[in-house]
């Protein structure tokens, strides 16, 4: 058991260890650049839309030296020295520094982004748009992944008049299939959002005062903007790994009990990357954190990736009945109200796959899944989640499906399972 462990980092994953720790009596010290407690960073939008305020996605209270920022990591001498001047010793360190937005190299963003242009990852950048945004003002979001889609709806429900750029061919192509995208596309322009797909930004442009004015896309086309969010998706903040001589790949590598190629070092959450695999997702931060406090306690424990759920909740959005029409035969209708959705695998079937699909018209849902062999290895349901909670169990428990339930009933309101 180690006796001094250092956590860099106080998002999800440093928090959770570190909570952990606690709650098994041995002492952590964590150190976290940004001033605020630990904050749950999936309900940013939720900020950012003023349906929570920032004290309501705070995780449970861990002791932080906040406002800390590690410089570099004397592997020899098993010490972190810090911005502050200080240095911390430690017998285990575990870097849990996250991941930093990717800013796209467009024209217009040079040593730094012009007045008015914000990434959308801290809590920091979720007080700047708030400060930021107000009924009318032009808003352009660059990416239609999940936090796109997310802040788009958020500036939406602020009364911003919100246009969605994406570049694929639909928006959150990496989780949804085609049917699913366009169902949520539906809701989101309902909601006032205008989205462009296969649309590639080029650069941007500023006014006098040195504000962005517009975003200029690669036909030439140009979108008014006074306010721009770039969710282009997020890159592991691997630098310190890397000056510490840490092996680096995409992410920081680990293996089955989380420890990079220095055995006094372990590196969790997004900026670990584990078979290969940098997941990103809150759900790995989590179990690595479960499996790493149990490592440093002396319990044997290993981890072998993460199975997890995309979940998305839309609120007041309502679909017209021409446009739920068109998605799917069958009487139309509207939808009306919040809009969930859950994603998990993939959802795009190899030949010899089963799919099983339905679609409600009159409802706005959709429901998805695809089987290979015995297995299910992906799905999309929006609309009605009714039955996620035993698609969730099959997926993430990777188990053979039983041969006495017809695979039509993973649709039903119980999974069928």
């Amino acid at each position: 058991m180690a006796s001094e462990i250092v956590v860099i980092g106080g998002g999800t994953a440093g928090a959770e260890l570190a909570r952990r720790l606690s709650c098994a009596g041995v002492p952590v010290t964590v150190l976290g650049e940004e001033p605020h407690a630990p904050y749950n960073r999936v309900l940013l939008a939720e900020v950012l839309a003023g349906r929570y305020g920032p004290e309501v996605i705070a995780l449970p209270e861990v002791a932080v030296r906040r406002g800390v920022r590690a410089l570099e990591i004397d592997r020899d001498r098993r010490l972190v020295h810090c911005a502050d001047g200080t240095s911390v010793a430690y017998d285990r360190l575990v870097l849990a520094t996250g991941s930093n937005p990717v800013l796209p190299p467009l024209r217009g963003i040079g040593d730094g982004l012009p007045d008015g242009v914000h990434p959308f990852r801290t809590l920091d950048d979720c007080a700047a748009l708030s400060a930021a945004v107000r009924p009318g003002i032009r808003a352009v979001v660059v990416g239609g992944g999940l936090l796109g889609v997310s802040a788009a709806r958020a500036l939406a429900a602020r009364g911003a008049k919100v246009v969605l750029a994406q570049q694929g061919e639909h928006i959150m192509e990496r989780q949804l299939d085609v049917s699913a995208s366009d169902l949520l596309r539906l809701h989101l322009e309902a909601l006032g959002v205008e989205i462009h797909t296969e649309c590639r930004v080029r650069g941007l442009h500023c006014g006098p005062d040195a504000a962005v004015s517009a975003v200029e896309l690669a036909d030439g086309y140009a979108l008014d903007a006074e306010l721009v969010v770039l969710a282009c998706g997020v890159r592991p903040r691997v630098t310190l790994a890397l000056d510490a001589g840490l092996e680096v790949r995409k992410g920081i590598i680990v293996d089955d009990e989380l420890r990079t190629s220095d055995p006094y070092i372990h590196a969790i959450g997004d900026c670990a990357e584990h078979a290969g695999i940098v997941q990103g997702l809150a759900g790995t931060a989590l179990e690595q954190a479960d499996v790493l406090a149990s490592v440093l306690t002396g319990t044997a424990a290993r981890y072998t990736g993460t199975r997890a759920l995309t979940r998305l909740t839309l609120t007041g959005l309502a679909v017209p009945p021409a446009a739920t029409a068109t998605i799917t035969s069958g009487a139309a209708g509207t939808a009306a109200g919040p809009l969930d959705l859950a994603a998990f695998g993939d959802p795009t079937p190899r030949p010899g796959d089963d799919v099983i699909q339905l679609a409600d018209a009159t409802r706005g849902a959709y429901r998805k899944v695809v089987v290979r062999g015995d297995r299910l290895v992906g799905g999309v349901l929006l609309g009605d989640l009714a039955a996620v909670g035993a698609l969730a169990r099959a997926w993430e428990g990777n188990e053979a499906l039983p041969d006495s339930v017809p695979l039509l009933h993973l649709l039903t309101n119980d999974g069928g399972l």
